[in-house]
């Protein structure tokens, strides 16, 4: 008996060491992490159970039969993150470059499985240099396969893809079918095609960097959600995430406790809009001074900072934040902020996350760049994703609600429960001047006329009072008072209930 077990251990250590100490040496010195380090940082300590520890490839080409490694270039299981269940899969450079073969496959299929059965988080950390090139096309099923169970957890598991290492080729796309995904500067990249491919196709020379990076995906391509320094940090933060998150669409997010005063006043928000209208201010001091403890992760930072969107807790429970960013293209919404806050938003009503909306808005970007990009379809994604969702949805206007923009803001008009402003709120289909010139336009050639009708259009209608008198605003509140009218909105409405009708799936404008 003990020579078995002793038999046992050994082969265990042979498979912890992946592909052994030199290339473990070598993970370290590009300032990376190994497979199993990582599940250590991301897991609650000891609490991790692995799967298929000695599964093997079962490759007899190119002399791939002589080796082969125990666990195949991935390390899958599932384990705790403060104590609430997560499955985990993560590969080991190690071993072939953590490239994915048929058996390599298998393992993470499995554990997607098992996620969408017993309803817990998919995270998944990628370090791979794609398709094991050896097993052909049975490399390229088993991607497909982990594909397919991407689209099928989509929606009934939250699924978070970490880009610790290369990712490219077919790798990219299970990474981008998930809910989110971050990166790590200097050391990840993602690409379909890498530098070389390029250069020979396109005579475009580009570096790993410039071309898949971190900074890249994170202010350009909005692929990645957020970028770390390094993978310590990296696996904290999604630690972080997960504590905001519910372990599936059956459960509610998780309430924690909270040492913040459900009706603190903060003063300071009576003074947060300037008095000159196109003066911009940070709406973030907003979302700070709302939050519990004044905690807000952040996602998609770098990317359409004309919009803002994240999650804070009210009354320790989870909420969706939305907010337009009066400091960057003065607030407009455009095709970059509109498909950001859409993709948000349609996340938030998947997992029954109720939505805060900050509104401040004069519009949609106008141009050409626009209108050829087709911000007409990219602005209805936000319009649509907002009306199909049936979650809480509570909304304060700051400051400006102009035309469509302010329709597609979480209107009342498209279900919003709570629709507040503030007393510095302007709800009309224009600003003021521009309004005037198109009604009065026979005055166009007189200042002081055209001066006395704007002031008088901004009296009557660059107020709440019009919307408030329409029932479109429920209540105009005291900015100080913010925190306490929006935590008692989303109190009210714990026990929501509201259903789409019947249909197999709506067709979302793409």
């Amino acid at each position: 008996m003990k020579d078995i077990l002793q038999q046992l251990e050994e082969r265990r250590e042979v498979a912890r060491l992946g592909g052994g100490q030199r290339r473990i040496d070598s993970q370290h010195a590009k300032g990376k992490l190994t497979a199993r380090e990582r599940i250590e940082l991301l897991l609650d300590e000891g609490s991790f159970e692995e799967f298929d520890m000695f599964k093997t490839h079962r490759c007899a080409e190119f002399g791939m039969e002589k080796d082969k490694p125990a666990g195949d270039g991935v390390i899958t299981g599932w384990g705790t993150i403060n104590g609430r269940m997560v499955y985990v899969f993560s590969q080991d450079f190690t071993v072939f470059g953590g490239s994915l073969s048929e058996t390599h496959a298998q393992k993470i299929c499995k554990i997607q499985d098992m996620a969408v059965q017993n309803g817990a988080p998919i995270i998944g950390l990628n370090d791979s240099g794609g398709a094991r090139i050896q097993e052909g096309v049975d490399s390229l099923a088993g991607y497909a396969e982990v594909f397919q169970r991407n689209i099928m957890a989509s929606g009934v598991v939250p699924q978070i893809s970490v880009i610790m290492g290369p990712c490219a080729g077919g790798a990219v796309y299970s990474p981008a079918m998930t809910d989110f995904i971050f990166m790590v500067k200097d050391t990840s990249y993602m690409f379909v095609t890498g530098p070389d491919v390029v250069k020979t196709v396109t005579n475009e020379v580009v570096t790993a960097e410039e071309l898949g990076g971190a900074s890249t995906h994170t202010k350009k391509s909005s692929v990645a959600d957020g970028a770390f320094e390094n993978d310590v940090e990296a696996l904290a933060e999604v630690r972080r995430l997960v504590d905001f998150l519910p372990l599936n669409n059956r459960e509610k997010p998780p309430v924690r406790p909270f040492f913040d005063e459900p009706g603190r006043v903060e003063k300071s928000l009576d003074t947060l809009v300037p008095e000159n209208p196109n003066t911009p201010y940070d709406m973030k001091e907003l979302i700070h001074k709302v939050a519990d403890e004044g905690d807000f992760y952040e996602i998609q930072e770098d990317y359409a900072k004309n919009i803002i969107t994240g999650f804070i807790r009210l009354e320790g429970q989870t909420v969706g934040v939305v907010a337009n960013q009066p400091t960057v293209l003065a607030g407009c919404l455009d095709i970059d902020s509109s498909r950001k806050a859409a993709r948000f938003v349609r996340f938030c009503d998947c997992f029954e996350i109720p939505i805060l909306t900050l509104v401040d808005v004069p519009g949609f970007l106008p141009g050409t760049s626009q209108e050829y990009g087709g911000v007409i379809k990219h602005g209805a994604k936000l319009l649509f994703a907002y009306g199909e969702a049936t979650v809480p949805k509570v909304t304060v206007i700051t400051r400006k609600a102009y035309g469509g923009a302010y329709d597609v803001m979480a209107s009342k008009h498209l279900r919003g429960d709570f629709n507040y402003a503030w007393p510095t709120a302007e709800i009309a289909v224009m600003g003021a001047k521009g309004a005037t010139e198109i009604i009065h336009r026979a005055d166009l050639g007189d200042a002081e006329k055209i001066a006395a009708h704007t002031k008088d259009y901004e009296e009557r209608f660059a107020t709440p009072f019009v919307a408030a008198e329409r029932g479109f605003i429920d209540e105009v509140i005291m900015p100080q008072s913010t925190r306490r009218r929006v935590s008692r909105a989303f109190a009210s409405l714990r026990n929501k209930k509201l259903e789409n009708p019947w249909k197999k799936h709506d067709n979302i404008p793409l």
